[in-house]
Formats: C-alpha cells, sequence, structure tokens
C-alpha cells in the first residue's frame, strides 16, 4: 500500500519521471504490476481532477496564471472551449497524448464548467490508456537496455539512470510526433539551424566582430566609423533621430512625415491628428518610434483608437507617416568616398511581403504553420495576427502577413542587384549628395513601378541609416554564408575607409566614452513592441 501511496504522491511533482520509475521497480522485483500501476493512475487522475477543480473554482483568473498561460497560446482557450463542448470525450482523452496541451485544456474544462461527470468518466479512460502503457513499456524496455548498458557501465544505479532518461526521451519524441503542431515546431526549429540567415545575432556576427576589430586597429580605434557621416550625429551609428536624418532629404523623394515628442497621452494623439489634417493625409498611418531598431515598434493604424493603443505604450517621440502601399520595397545601400565625385550603389535588397491565400477551410494559423518558409517564423506571424488566427480565409482571399520591410519581422530579402540601372544609380547620388556630411547609408524605399523605380523616377523613402546598417542582400536564401561574410567584410571596409578619409580632412570622431554610452543606452532600451505590423 505505502508504495503504491508514494507513487500518487510523486505524479503531483512529475506524471512521466512517477511512471518511469514504477517501471523500473517493478523490472527490480521491487513491486508487482498492479501496485505499480495503481498507484500511479491513482495519483494522475488526482491531479486531473485537481486541474478541473482549480479551473471551476479560479473561474476565468486560472487562464492567466503563470503555469498556465506559458502553455496557453493566445486564442486556446476558446479554442479548447469548442471542443469540449463539441468533442468532450476526444478532447480530454487525446490531449493526454499531446504535448502542451493537458494542463490548459483541463483547467478551460473546469473554467465552462464542464460536468464533473464527464469530465472524470473522459479523464478515467485516458489515465488507463495512458498508465499502463507507460509502466510496462519502461519494465520491458529497461530489462533489454540495462543487459546492453550493465558490459560498459556495470551495476548498480547508473544504468537504471540512464534507462530512465532514454524513455523519457523516447516519451517526449513520441508525444511530439504525434502532434502535427509539435512536428511542425519540432521541424521549424531544424529548418532554422540549418539556414544561416535565421541564425540569432551571437551565432552570426563573431566573425564580422573580429573583422570591424582589425579594422578599428587598422583605422585608429573603432571610433573611426563615427567620422564616416559627419552630417549625422555619430556618423549614424547608434541612437539617430530618423526624423533628424529625414530632414536633411529632398522632400520630392521622401514620404511625408511629422514627428510626435514625448508627452501626455491626448496631448499626442491630438498632435497626430493635427498632423495628418496639415498633410492631408487619411487612415491609415504608419506609427514607429524616432529611434528605433531592427524594424521594432512600427504598426499600421486604422483608427484614432489605434492611434491611442500605441502611444499609451510608446511613450518616446514617435513618427507618424501616410501609409504608402508600394507593393514594393528595396534597401539601397550607398557609399561615396570623400573627394569623389559620384557615389556608388553597393547593393539592393529586393523585398518581398509575406502573405497567405485562403482555400475556405484552413485557419490563418494553419496556413501559417503549412508554409515552408513562414514556418520558420511562426513566432512573429502568430503574436502579430493572434486575434484573427482562427479565422478560415475565404478561397483566394489574400492576408499580408507584414507592413515593415525588415527581415527579423517576415520579410523575404532578395539580392536586388538586377534593379540597378545607370538612372537609378544617379538618382541615388543626387538625392545623397544634397544631404550634407552624409557618405555611407542604406536607404529603405517604396515603390509602385519596377520600370518608373530602375528609371530613377519613382522613389519614396522611407528612412535612411547611417554607418551600421546593413547591406541587407546578404540574407537572400539562395546566399552561401561565405559569400555573406565577404559582403559584409567589403562594406565594413569601405564605412571605415571613409570614416578615415574624413578624418584626414577635419572631420571629429566621436569619443570612446561617448560611443561606450551610445551603445549602452542602446541595448539598456526595452522594445515596446518587438513584433511590428
Amino acid at each position: 500500500m505505502w508504495p503504491a501511496l508514494g507513487l500518487a504522491l510523486g505524479t503531483l511533482a512529475s506524471e512521466d519521471l512517477t511512471c518511469i520509475t514504477a517501471g523500473l521497480l517493478i523490472q527490480r522485483g521491487d513491486l508487482s504490476v498492479g501496485q505499480a500501476i495503481a498507484g500511479c493512475a491513482l495519483g494522475i487522475f488526482a491531479g486531473d481532477l485537481g486541474l478541473w477543480a482549480s479551473g471551476r473554482i479560479a473561474g476565468r483568473v486560472a487562464l492567466e496564471w503563470p503555469a498556465v498561460a506559458s502553455r496557453l497560446e493566445r486564442g486556446q482557450a476558446r479554442r479548447f472551449r469548442e471542443l469540449l463542448e463539441q468533442h468532450a470525450a476526444g478532447a480530454i482523452v487525446s490531449s493526454r497524448f499531446l504535448p502542451g496541451t493537458r494542463l490548459p485544456l483541463y483547467v478551460t474544462a473546469g473554467v465552462v464548467k464542464l460536468p464533473v461527470r464527464v469530465f472524470a468518466l473522459w479523464s478515467l479512460v485516458a489515465v488507463l490508456l495512458w498508465t499502463p502503457t507507460i509502466v510496462l513499456f519502461t519494465a520491458s524496455f529497461g530489462d533489454a537496455f540495462m543487459m546492453r548498458l550493465w558490459p560498459a557501465v556495470g551495476p548498480g544505479w547508473m544504468p537504471r539512470l540512464i534507462t530512465a532518461a532514454a524513455v523519457l526521451v523516447l516519451l517526449q519524441t513520441a508525444r511530439t510526433l504525434g502532434s502535427p503542431s509539435a512536428r511542425a515546431r519540432a521541424a521549424a526549429r531544424l529548418a532554422r539551424l540549418r539556414r544561416w540567415e535565421f541564425w540569432p545575432m551571437w551565432l552570426f556576427y563573431p566573425p564580422v566582430a573580429l573583422w570591424i576589430l582589425w579594422l578599428s586597429v587598422r583605422h585608429r580605434g573603432p571610433t573611426t566609423m563615427t567620422a564616416a557621416n559627419p552630417g549625422m550625429p555619430d556618423g549614424g551609428t547608434v541612437g539617430e533621430s530618423k526624423a533628424a536624418i529625414l530632414r536633411q532629404l529632398p522632400a520630392e523623394w521622401t514620404v511625408p512625415f511629422a514627428l510626435v515628442p514625448a508627452g501626455g497621452l491626448a496631448a499626442r494623439v491630438r498632435e497626430i491628428g493635427e498632423g495628418m489634417r496639415r498633410g492631408g493625409w487619411d487612415f491609415p498611418v504608419v506609427l514607429k518610434p524616432d529611434v528605433g531598431q531592427r524594424g521594432a515598434g512600427v504598426r499600421l493604424a486604422w483608427t484614432t483608437a489605434d492611434v491611442e493603443r500605441y502611444v499609451s505604450r510608446q511613450v518616446g517621440p514617435v513618427i507618424v507617416q501616410p501609409y504608402h502601399e508600394g507593393p514594393f520595397e528595396a534597401g539601397v545601400f550607398y557609399y561615396r568616398m570623400p573627394g569623389s565625385p559620384r557615389g556608388r550603389i553597393f547593393s539592393i535588397t529586393d523585398k518581398h511581403f509575406p502573405s497567405v491565400v485562403g482555400d475556405g477551410e484552413s485557419t490563418v494559423e494553419e496556413l501559417i504553420w503549412r508554409h515552408p518558409r513562414y514556418r520558420l517564423q511562426a513566432h512573429t506571424f502568430l503574436e502579430r495576427h493572434r486575434e484573427i488566427l482562427h479565422r478560415v480565409l475565404e478561397p483566394g482571399e489574400r492576408l499580408r502577413l507584414a507592413v515593415a520591410g525588415n527581415h527579423c519581422q517576415g520579410t523575404l530579402f532578395r539580392d536586388g542587384r538586377h534593379l540597378i540601372t545607370p538612372a537609378l544609380e544617379a538618382r541615388i547620388d543626387a538625392i545623397a549628395q544634397a544631404y550634407p556630411g552624409f557618405f555611407v547609408g542604406r536607404f529603405d524605399i517604396r515603390y509602385r513601378s519596377v520600370d518608373a523605380f530602375m528609371a530613377g523616377r519613382d522613389l519614396a523613402i522611407v528612412e535612411l541609416n547611417g554607418a551600421t546598417s546593413e547591406s541587407t542582400n546578404i540574407y537572400d536564401p539562395d546566399s552561401r554564408l561565405i559569400d555573406a561574410y565577404r559582403q559584409l567584410f567589403r562594406q565594413w571596409s569601405i564605412v571605415f575607409a571613409i570614416g578615415a578619409a574624413n578624418r584626414r580632412h577635419g572631420a571629429r570622431a566621436s569619443s570612446a566614452r561617448r560611443l561606450a554610452a551610445l551603445v549602452r543606452t542602446y541595448l539598456r532600451t526595452p522594445i515596446v513592441f518587438p513584433i511590428s505590423d
């Protein structure tokens, strides 16, 4: 009796480990099969009833508990409620075998007041299917597995520990393979590891950082890059004002904008409205922080209520612009050596905005997970469209998944060298030279016609980034990693060469202390809206 009771209590800490332990105890002869299964089943069943009771007693507040919320994606509570109302038996039994669904589903069952007799019946069925399977599999697998381990590790606790770990891995793998969504997540994680364009910064950038360190030694320190653009604060290295830069560009080639300083909510909403009236702009408008990073914080506002929600959270200065529909956008990286009469286009990134097309049957979430590329950035898309994930698109209906033209926000980048023409290069050079003290950086440009863009006639500059902007065509999925590094090494060599030349002509670089302070402020500044529209 006491060993069975101990197992029952153990399931409250970890059901899987307790069932595995029970199987190993059977294998050793320390516990009968009946006692092992009964103890585990009793504890698991009691735990299931406890989850239902917590939802029933605490109500909807229970769905916000960290243990539940961490496993409950946006919109899942509603989906679980619908499942329970229509298919209580199938939902409860299947959740026992699907990873991450049991806790939120059982709590939701209590929240929606599913009758205890219905819940208890199907929970018991699930327990009686699940528990003997794991306990008996561990007992039988343990015999064969440990016989193979003994010659290598000897008798004692080590082979049993290895056996328990092996069963746990097999169990998690089986659960993953049994869940379509879990399979999709696992496949996406593996694909992201294989495709370097999705590598985290800490993994991708060390070779680039070493190259910058070498350039710093060669060109009198890392602050040399801050002299690359004397017309920008700190060369446009970090923390520059987007509005201040846009003011220096010819108005005919830029998207109009208004800068709204920090202040009270009502005053800022009113000022945005006045800016729209002065410019003759209608909704939608684009809102973004004046000092931003990697496309974070960009929002498309369709109503005054959207504006209020945005400025209530984005307390710093905000830029408002009329929405330029494109449908095309390019990132044009430009440079001009000091003293040279003409500048050059270093690269063009041809940006493709992601979208899904409905089939009349699949939800938005299903369409995202089904797409071979979009599932690699599913977290971004699912968070951005969390309110409509369960909407079924009509056949042929297209939903645009991203507005901001940034790779980390889901936009596909292609090498756009085919867009470079003498006419476009001449136009970009004229615009750049109209900005006093600008030599190197990337223009983000929207345009309506490919032919007109290549002819240098259709350009609407959204923003201009300075010395630390990136030649983003490297993120073309067809690019090789070695070619990406070569391009970045060449880009940074140009930046430092321009900075060094400007210093020789009298331009002052920022101090090392100021540069360190700017970087520190940048890293410490919280990103209010990490996922943009």
